[in-house]
């Protein structure tokens, strides 16, 4: 077996190097997505047998869980990316992979509800390294092909959470706890591929002195506020997170309020959708950027997204729900057309800070997500509404996808770096 490469090994083509690094990331970014799919099916029972509580106990403690996760990383975001600017890229990633590895594990043994809490909520916290995952792309892709090599990130992300939910099912048959050993035993291969494949991409003279002060989210606030254009940028991500989880946060619930769906077309709807936005990530991204330009192509997916979050709120008929996942698809190229632009705005040593910035703000996103979206579906789909209407976490994302073009359009453009 051959040695681990050196941190700041140059021994390998660009292009081969470029395609390892691709590779590990566009990996570790499935598994991650998988493993979470993984999970999905067999969680809510596993809290009801650990806890011995009912359904709506465990969705208590999945609510408190799920906003612990993005504390977490919300706070692990700026953190890891300063970190990675400081000793590279390589040891940060690695150390995350071997993090997401245990935290899988020490879900399947867990005895208690707190150990389980616990235990999302370092998954939550590692997967705060998606940010030096995206730097090490940063490091090694021109400009030009830093849309397109995000989409694959995208792709891996979307395609991951397709399948991850249908061989969880698959492996729940087994045990309630055998998902959870599948996301550790991927987790830890991906963690030996890395150990043994991944290089080094942040050179020394790229890396600056690891700053405390600038390794939190007020730190990353400041030092995006000393970037031109960095805040704007970072609303306008902002704002697209919260309208785009309308789907994962929603979309089950809106397709029993609204379409009475059983839970197998509501799995086949959402592997639909998670098809679509791969595919069109893929095929639909690097064309688009390359054909309109960053902002406008991330322009394009805002008005398509907010069309579809528009017809989701009269949608009353099957056919037109699936229908309207064409639209769904045309959002593809949003996240890394913004991901783009604000990597324009970095330098070659502030790659990782500013892709922590960036999951920064998506961990934000996901904090008030839930309490922006699902609680005016529950009032609306309530006894207590003065009329029903299952639509209205649409009409919130509606709103919010419009403030983002708005907020995009009135971006200043950035210099080529």
């Amino acid at each position: 077996m051959s040695s681990p490469p050196t941190p700041d090994a140059e021994i390998e083509p660009q292009s081969l190097r470029e395609r390892h690094v691709l590779w590990f990331v566009v990996v570790t970014i499935f598994i991650d997505a998988m493993g979470f799919g993984f999970i999905m099916p067999v969680l809510p029972r596993l809290l009801m047998r650990v806890g011995d509580i009912d359904l709506a106990h465990a969705l208590d403690v999945s609510t408190w869980m799920g906003v612990g996760m993005a504390v977490a990383s919300f706070l692990a975001a700026p953190l890891l990316g300063n970190l990675s600017d400081a000793m590279g890229r390589r040891l940060v990633l690695l150390v995350s992979v071997a993090g997401l590895a245990a935290s899988y594990l020490a879900l399947a043994l867990a005895p208690t509800l707190a150990m389980i809490v616990v235990s999302r909520v370092l998954t939550g916290f590692f997967g705060g390294s998606f940010g030096p995952a995206q730097a090490a792309i940063a490091d090694i892709t021109t400009s030009e092909n830093r849309a397109r090599n995000f989409g694959k990130v995208g792709a891996a992300f979307g395609v991951g959470f397709v399948v991850g939910p249908a061989i969880g099912g698959l492996l729940a048959q087994i045990s309630q706890e055998a998902p959870f050993y599948g996301a550790f035993a991927l987790a830890m291969a991906n963690f030996l591929y890395g150990l043994f494949v991944f290089p080094e991409t942040l050179k020394p003279e790229n890396r600056r002195a690891f700053d405390r002060r600038r390794a939190n989210p007020l730190g990353a606030w400041r030092a995006a506020r000393a970037m031109p254009g960095m805040v704007r940028a970072a609303v306008v991500l902002l704002l697209w997170n919260i309208a785009g989880l309308v789907y994962p946060l929603t979309w089950s619930f809106w397709c029993i309020a609204r379409l009475g769906w059983s839970d197998a077309m509501i799995s086949v709807s959402l592997a639909g959708v998670g098809a679509a936005i791969a595919l069109a990530q893929v095929f639909m991204t690097g064309p688009a950027v390359r054909k309109f330009g960053e902002r406008d192509a991330a322009t394009l997916g805002l008005v398509s997204a907010t069309l579809g979050f528009i017809g989701y709120i009269f949608a009353s008929s099957s056919w037109v729900a699936l229908a309207l996942i064409i639209f769904i698809s045309g959002q593809a190229t949003i996240q890394p057309a913004l991901m783009a632009i604000m990597s324009r705005r970095a330098t070659a040593e502030t790659q990782g800070e500013v892709q922590g910035i960036a999951a920064m703000t998506v961990g934000v996103g996901s904090i008030l997500a839930p309490i922006l979206l699902i609680q005016p579906l529950s009032y609306f789909t309530s006894a207590q509404a003065p009329f029903q209407f299952p639509g209205a976490a649409f009409a919130v994302a509606a709103l919010f996808g419009i403030a983002a073009i708005l907020a995009l359009r009135t971006l200043p453009r950035a210099q080529p770096r």
